[in-house]
Formats: C-alpha cells, sequence, structure tokens
C-alpha cells in the first residue's frame, strides 16, 4: 500500500461493499420488469433463486481461498470485473437463460468483493480500531443504501428495468478502474508451508447441498425425496468430514495450525445468522403489509429505507462510542424484537402506516446493526494471519444461511412474491421474534432474551388481545408501542452496562487486594494458615488493614497490622511496609531486629511524606520447625487470642510502641515474646475492625464470647466462623478486617 493514501483505499473498500448491500435492493426494484418481459415461469424463478444461492456461497467459499493466495488487491479487481461482466450480460441479455446466467454470475462476483472487502479491514487497520471502522464502513454503506434504493425504484418506473439494472454494473466498472489504479498489482510470496484449509472441499460441498435442500424445500414440498435426498447427503457429508478430520488429528499429533478463537467465531456466526433470518423477514413483510394498505411502490422503498437510516445510526454509534459485545446485544436485539411485534398493529390508513412501517425499520436496522458490529470486529481482529480470508467468509456465509432458514418459515416464500395471507404474515413475524430472542440468549445473557420476549408479548396482548384492534391500528397507540418497548431495549442495555461497570470494579478489587496483600497459603513449614480479609469499604480492595506470612531460612513468619489512616495514602503505607517485610523477612535473623527495620522504613515514609502522625501497630510472629512454640513481637497491637480445648485465653504478650515513631530503633532491639502453641489449639491473630465492630445499639462485638461459642481450634472453621458471625452481628462495617488463625500441622 506504499505511496496510496490508506483514506482513499478505505473509501474504495466501502464503495465496493456498499455495491453488495445495493445489488439486492436494485435487483428487487427491477426483477418484476424483468419477469414481465422474459416471461419467466415458475420454474425459472425457482431456478434462478437456487442458482443466485448457490453462486454465492460457492464464491464465498472460494474467493476466501484466492485472497489467502493472491491477496485481497487482487481478488478485489477480479471480483469487481466479474461483477461488471455479470451485470453486463444481464442488462443486454436477450433471452431468459442468458438473464439468468448473468444475475447469478453477478450475486458470485459481489460475495466475492465482500470477502476481499472483510479480508482488508485487519490488514489495513490495527485490532484497536477495527470497531470504529467497521462502524464508519457500515454508516457508509447504509447512506448508499437509502439514497440508492430511493433512486432505483424510481429509475425502474420511468426508464425500465434495464437501465436500473445498469446502474451496479456501471459503477462496478467504475470502481474497478480506481482499483487498477490505487491498489498495488504485487504478489504475495509463496509461504513455505500450507495452512490447512478452514472449509475443505467436503465441507464446502455438504454446505452447497444444504443450501440447494433448504431453498427447495418451500419452493417444491418439504415432502419431496429430491429435498430429502439433498439435505441427507448434506448431513452424512459433513458427518464424514467431521469423523475424518478427528481421525486424521489422531494419527497425526502435534501442534494445531492456528485457526479462529472458538468464542469469537461462535459470536459472529451467530450474530450473522439472526441479521440475515431477521433481515429477510422484514423484507418479505413490510412491502406487503403496506401494499395492503394502499401504500405506493416508490412509498414503500422510502418506508424501508428506515431500515437504513437504522444502519446508519448503528454505526455512527459504534464509532462514536466503544460497545462491547455483551452490552450492543442487550441495546439492539430487544430493539429489534420490539420493532417486529409492532408490525402486528400498523395503522389502516396508507399515509399513517407508511410513517409506522419506517419508524419500525429504523428501529429494527439500529437494533440489528449494532448488535452486529462488536461481534464482527471481534471476529476479524481474531482473524488468524496464514488463513484470514478463508475463515472471514464464516460471518458472510452465517448471513447467507440465515436468509435461506428464514425462506423455510411457512409463508415467507409467498411473501415475497406478493401472495401472503394475515396468517403467512403473523407465522413470519413470530419466528423473526423467536430467532431474535434465541439470539440474546447466545449472545447477551437470559435477562436479555426475557427482555426480548416480555417486549414483543406483552405489546401484542396489551394492543391486540386486549385492546382490540381498533385501538392497536391508530397511530398513537402504534407509536406509544414504539416508544415503551424502545424504553425496555434501553433499561436492559443500562442494566447490562452497569453488570459489566460492577464486574470490571470487583475483578479490579480482587486484583488489586491479590497485587497488595498476597493471599495467606493454606500451610507453610509445620503450620497450618487461613487468612482472610475485609474492607470497610466496598469496591476497594485494600484498606490500612495488612497480612503476610512468608517461608524463610529463619521459619515461618507471620506480620499482621493496622496503618493509621484510610484512603489511598493508607494503601502507599501498606504496600510500602509489606515491600520491606517481604525482602527483610529473609535477610534478618532477628525478629526483633526485623521490627526495627519494620520502624525505621515507616520513619523515613513519614519523613518524607511530612507525616508527624503516621504509625502502624504490628505483630510479628515466627516459628520455626520442630518447636511447639512461636516468638512474638508485639509493636503496639493486639495481642493473639488462643483457642483451644480449655476455652479462648488472652496471650501475655507485652505491647512495644508501633512502627513509625522510631522507638525500636534505640539498642538493644526488643527482645521477642515466646508464646507456647500446643496441639489442639489455634492462635488467632486479628486487628481492631473485628474488636471493634458495632451492632444497630453501639455495641462492639464480644469477640471472646463468640469465640467460646464457636470453639472452632481448626484455622479453616474458626475464620469462617468468626467472618460469618460478625457480618451478622453489624449492618456495615466501620473499619477493615484482617485475621490470621494458625495452629501446628
Amino acid at each position: 500500500m506504499t505511496g496510496t493514501p490508506r483514506r482513499a483505499v478505505r473509501l474504495l473498500l466501502m464503495a465496493a461493499a456498499s455495491l453488495c448491500v445495493l445489488l439486492p435492493l436494485l435487483r428487487g426494484a427491477t426483477t418484476v420488469g424483468a419477469i414481465t418481459e422474459f416471461g419467466v415461469g415458475r420454474d425459472a424463478a425457482v431456478a434462478a433463486q437456487l442458482g443466485s444461492a448457490l453462486a454465492m456461497l460457492t464464491a464465498l467459499l472460494v474467493s476466501g481461498r484466492l485472497v489467502d493466495a493472491w491477496g485481497w488487491p487482487r481478488v478485489l479487481r477480479w471480483s469487481l470485473g466479474v461483477m461488471a461482466a455479470g451485470g453486463a450480460v444481464a442488462v443486454t441479455a436477450g433471452h431468459p437463460w442468458t438473464y439468468l446466467v448473468g444475475r447469478a454470475v453477478e450475486d458470485a462476483g459481489s460475495a466475492a468483493v465482500l470477502i476481499a472487502a472483510l479480508a482488508s479491514v485487519p490488514v489495513l487497520n490495527l485490532p484497536g480500531r477495527i470497531t470504529r471502522v467497521v462502524g464508519g464502513a457500515v454508516a457508509g454503506v447504509a447512506a448508499v443504501f437509502v439514497l440508492g434504493a430511493n433512486v432505483a425504484v424510481r429509475i425502474d418506473t420511468a426508464a425500465g428495468w434495464r437501465l436500473g439494472e445498469s446502474v451496479v454494473p456501471a459503477v462496478a466498472a467504475l470502481l474497478l478502474l480506481a482499483a487498477l489504479r490505487l491498489l498495488p498489482r504485487d504478489r504475495l510470496p509463496r509461504a513455505g508451508l500450507r495452512p490447512s484449509p478452514v472449509c475443505g472441499p467436503g465441507v464446502a460441498a455438504a454446505a452447497l447441498l444444504a443450501v440447494a435442500g433448504l431453498e427447495l424445500g418451500p419452493l417444491r414440498d418439504w415432502s419431496d425425496p429430491l429435498v430429502g435426498g439433498l439435505l441427507g447427503a448434506a448431513a452424512v457429508l459433513f458427518a464424514a468430514c467431521r469423523a475424518r478430520t478427528v481421525l486424521l488429528a489422531r494419527r497425526r499429533p502435534g501442534p494445531a495450525a492456528p485457526g479462529v478463537p472458538a468464542r469469537a467465531a461462535a459470536g459472529a456466526i451467530t450474530a450473522g445468522a439472526t441479521f440475515g433470518f431477521t433481515q429477510l423477514a422484514l423484507t418479505a413483510v413490510v412491502p406487503v403489509l403496506l401494499l395492503r394498505r394502499g401504500v405506493t411502490v416508490p412509498h414503500v422503498t422510502l418506508a424501508m429505507s428506515g431500515y437504513g437510516l437504522g444502519m446508519l445510526a448503528a454505526g455512527l454509534t459504534a464509532r462514536r462510542w466503544r460497545l462491547t459485545p455483551l452490552t450492543s446485544s442487550s441495546l439492539g436485539l430487544p430493539l429489534a424484537a420490539v420493532g417486529l411485534a409492532s408490525l402486528h398493529f400498523l395503522p389502516a390508513g396508507a399515509g399513517r402506516a407508511a410513517l409506522v412501517a419506517g419508524a419500525v425499520a429504523v428501529l429494527v436496522g439500529f437494533g440489528l446493526v449494532v448488535a452486529q458490529i462488536p461481534y464482527l470486529a471481534g471476529f476479524l481482529a481474531a482473524l488468524p494471519r496464514q488463513r484470514r480470508a478463508a475463515a472471514s467468509a464464516l460471518y458472510p456465509v452465517a448471513i447467507l444461511f440465515g436468509g435461506v432458514l428464514a425462506q423455510t418459515v411457512p409463508g415467507s416464500s409467498a411473501l415475497l412474491t406478493g401472495e401472503g395471507d394475515a396468517h403467512a404474515l403473523s407465522t413470519v413475524l413470530w419466528v423473526a421474534c423467536g430467532a431474535v430472542a434465541l439470539a440474546a440468549t447466545v449472545l447477551g445473557r437470559p435477562v436479555v432474551s426475557l427482555t426480548v420476549a416480555a417486549a414483543a408479548g406483552l405489546q401484542h396482548l396489551l394492543l391486540v388481545a386486549l385492546a382490540g384492534e381498533g385501538v392497536a391500528d391508530r397511530p398513537g397507540a402504534a407509536t406509544a408501542a414504539l416508544a415503551v418497548g424502545a424504553a425496555m431495549g434501553l433499561v436492559a442495555w443500562s442494566r447490562r452496562q452497569q453488570s459489566e461497570r460492577l464486574a470490571r470494579v470487583r475483578a479490579n478489587e480482587i486484583a488489586l487486594q491479590q497485587a497488595v496483600l498476597h493471599p495467606i497459603p493454606a500451610r507453610l513449614g509445620e503450620l497450618r494458615l487461613t487468612g482472610h480479609y475485609q474492607p470497610a469499604t466496598a469496591g476497594t480492595g485494600v484498606g490500612g488493614d495488612f497480612f503476610e506470612a512468608v517461608r524463610t531460612p529463619h521459619g515461618t513468619r507471620l506480620l499482621i497490622g493496622d496503618v493509621r489512616g484510610k484512603g489511598l495514602q493508607a494503601v502507599q503505607t501498606v504496600t510500602d511496609l509489606l515491600g520491606c517485610f517481604r525482602s527483610q523477612a529473609h535477610e534478618t535473623a532477628d525478629l526483633g531486629e526485623l521490627a526495627a527495620r519494620l520502624d525505621r522504613q515507616l520513619a523515613r515514609l513519614a519523613a518524607a511524606r511530612g507525616d508527624e502522625e503516621l504509625f502502624a501497630t504490628a505483630l510479628l510472629l515466627q516459628h520455626r520447625d520442630g518447636i511447639d512454640q512461636v516468638e512474638v513481637v508485639n509493636c503496639g497491637h493486639l495481642a493473639p487470642l488462643r483457642v483451644g480445648p480449655d476455652g479462648v485465653r488472652a496471650t501475655p504478650v507485652p505491647a512495644l510502641l508501633p512502627l513509625g515513631l522510631g522507638a525500636l530503633g534505640l539498642d538493644p532491639v526488643p527482645a521477642p515474646t515466646p508464646l507456647a502453641l500446643p496441639g489442639g489449639s489455634a492462635l488467632l491473630l486479628h486487628t481492631d475492625g473485628l474488636s471493634e465492630a458495632r451492632n444497630s445499639s453501639g455495641e462492639f462485638y464480644p469477640l471472646g464470647e463468640r469465640l467460646s461459642v464457636l470453639r472452632a481450634a481448626d484455622p479453616g472453621r474458626l475464620i469462617a466462623g468468626l467472618a460469618a458471625d460478625v457480618r451478622d452481628w453489624t449492618h456495615q462495617l466501620s473499619d477493615d478486617i484482617a485475621l490470621i488463625a494458625l495452629t501446628r500441622a
């Protein structure tokens, strides 16, 4: 891409992708005129529909492999050329089969163009920018969609179908000239190793058979032997390919070729299939509903343009705000379901029906596309470098399969030809709502699926089943229903954002706590230990209390204490003290000297801050292997409690001045106090947050009394019982709590 402005290349790619979206819309506006002129019968129409679907699927699968081998610029040029040639054949055709073949070639070219455009996104953009780039591209494509749809229907009406169908091949030819000028013609160097294909020939053949069966099912009959044979052959072939893959993996063990992460692929496939399914359902239902209310074809197209406006808004939203997959699906899918459900009660008047249908199309377009963009962006960012384009075909293939599956819904094929009845309309709409709800369950959370179902079901119940068709036909009722449904979607989105924000805060809290306060190991030397830390303020993770347990050449050493003050300065003091203890505990043989070094460290920190009142109470404990006692240095802290068969007793440990006051730096250094630790007894080290916890009457937590009731010498049971008991005692902690229980193993 040397010497070529990236902005020009991006505009070229966006224009090429716009053709892929514009082609079906223009085709829908011109097909009736072409069929009338050529006198195409039902069998030819079925063959044309099937041929186009198979041509697109084949092009999607083949072009991905070609892009990986040739590079996306070369494939884009060839695809634009194929698209222009196929469109030219269709426009100049004098025979129906020539016209249908030209259409199929044009469809195949558009599918290849889409693959080249998708494969270029992770090549031209850094992973962190892909969401914004995709959002901008969607907004640009949507603008072209709205403009082209309204121009195409008027061109067809004024000058005939040939002029309408000539727009796409003419633009494709212009883009081909631009691509020849802007894009490099260098060939990719051959890789030393051939990566395993994403989709082998067997899987591709199974996909083609499945599409053929699904296309023919509603057009012929599901009991037709040909339909059953195609679907059965697809299932058998796919199962055989899967079994062969498993056998080869067992016979040739080794590192697997890089592939698309399963989570990213599943999200993109689900989102794409939902998009294709719902879009075809909307395209089948809205024109029939509006034409039956007397809306003219140009105004039907204008109402359907609302879908493009919704896409435009979704693209701009994704470009402006960084949406996560969960928040986007929580916002978009309920809105899409609300819009689909609202189509049950369009007003009777032509003008009012067109306005409401346009508003519904905006809602559905925004909801569907805003749920697509983060999944598509994450999918493109996760594509493996060696087979990026072949893997990128999964998303458009999912859209194609979604559209094919929508045609299997009873009545959808009749609606596409304008012949469906009211029952077919209702069936297609409710199945589409169900598809959106299912996607919400997979892509979002159960609450999102519940919101989708509630939004759609309650609207129908209130406006149709309870109020009656007369009330439901009023524009005010439809507008109110849309507003209420949109509000439900926003509520689901807001709740999803709050849940994600809370999860991030909780994750940060845990990460901070584990970074500052290392978890107390269950066993260290000959001691069994259990630690517990409970900050007074939720969401902080760390306060002014601290503890640590380390194994050193001098035995097992523990530290527990409480820093004066609160907030970030207290956390910084805790971090400094623990860092000093973790290093000096290994270097200092005497426990009293270790306490003196902690005292000097805190004094230096206080001098650096200019805080003359900075201090910390602390208790240092040491156990040497093979000895039934521990040594303790108490620097102004609470004395340990011994819990054993004879009850709860305070230990006689003299208290020195707290750390930071400089008292421990004088000679001689403090001598540790020995404490007996008989078998079957436990020592409890705690901070004053436990003993000073208050109930609603202001009474302090009766620690000794409660320990006598618990009578648990096992460290785990003792700490668990205390933590639960103090929660029951007080409704809100006023200070942090740090606990360590220890016993001899």
